[in-house]
């Protein structure tokens, strides 16, 4: 099995490319799965593993674990506090906006009642439209086929929320099975090489919970998105691994602002 790819790891914490396809850890939604990244975490490293926030089976990208569960209670609420910037990059349907917020509150979606019956909670996901492509390809039923690169930033944490707000503004993520359409996922995995959902957290910034630095990571995409940002051109917006980790702003410095 290829060893996963650690982005970052000191006695604290670590943060790894998660690939797409792969549960984080077990729970109710995961009946007879029996591969989870945590595990998979926890034996590469031979040390015990906290999860601090998810990313959703299809999506690949940056995630951080904790290493004890003090840790992972700090991080854990930094999560929850909004306290952490996240970036993703999204391959969607039609021709975004060149920026907007998409401001739709909503259900959650844990499986534990019907959605119906589940308060539905304020959302906010920043979007911006990094590039384009139109497809001479009768795909629908139009006579081209379009398709946006889009950045999102999520504000709030909701269950598949990218998705959910993209797909509710028209601009549904190519490979969601949920809540796009069959007909583009299709085409993209059959004439494209693209079976699988296009969204992939990208950049990941927190301030570290006990060392007086802030963490501030990116992360490159899989072979399978890699090759189709070069098939559309979109070579240009191709993120790479790396990690900054800037001391934390003093409050005098804050202040001089």
């Amino acid at each position: 099995m290829t060893p996963l790819n650690i982005l970052y790891q000191d006695e604290y914490l670590v943060a790894v490319h998660k690939p797409s396809g792969l549960l984080v850890h077990r729970s109710a939604l995961a009946r007879g799965e029996t591969e989870f990244l945590l595990q998979r975490l926890r034996d590469q490293l031979g040390k015990r593993v906290y999860p601090v926030h998810r990313l959703d089976r299809p999506t690949s990208g940056v995630i951080v674990f904790a290493l004890s569960s003090t840790v992972a209670g700090l991080l854990s609420e930094a999560f929850s506090e909004r306290q952490v910037e996240k970036r993703y990059l999204a391959v969607v349907r039609g021709k975004a906006p060149e920026s907007e917020r998409l401001d739709y509150p909503l259900r959650e979606e844990d499986g534990t009642r019907p959605k119906a019956e589940m308060p539905a909670m304020p959302a906010m996901t920043d979007i911006r439209r990094l590039d384009s492509v139109e497809l001479p390809v009768q795909v629908d039923r139009y006579q081209v086929a379009r398709y946006s690169l889009v950045e999102a930033r999520p504000l709030t944490g909701r269950r598949h929320q990218i998705r959910r707000h993209l797909s509710r503004r028209g601009y549904p993520i190519i490979g969601d099975a949920k809540h796009g359409k069959s007909v583009h996922n299709r085409f993209f995995a059959e004439q494209l090489g693209a079976p699988r959902l296009l969204l992939a957290a990208t950049y990941l910034a927190f301030d570290h919970p006990l060392l007086d630095k802030r963490v501030q990571l990116s992360c490159a995409l899989d072979d399978t998105m890699i090759a189709l940002f070069n098939h559309f051109g979109w070579a240009g917006h191709l993120p790479l691994d790396s990690l900054r980790t800037p001391p934390h702003a003093t409050p005098s410095a804050l202040q001089a602002l």
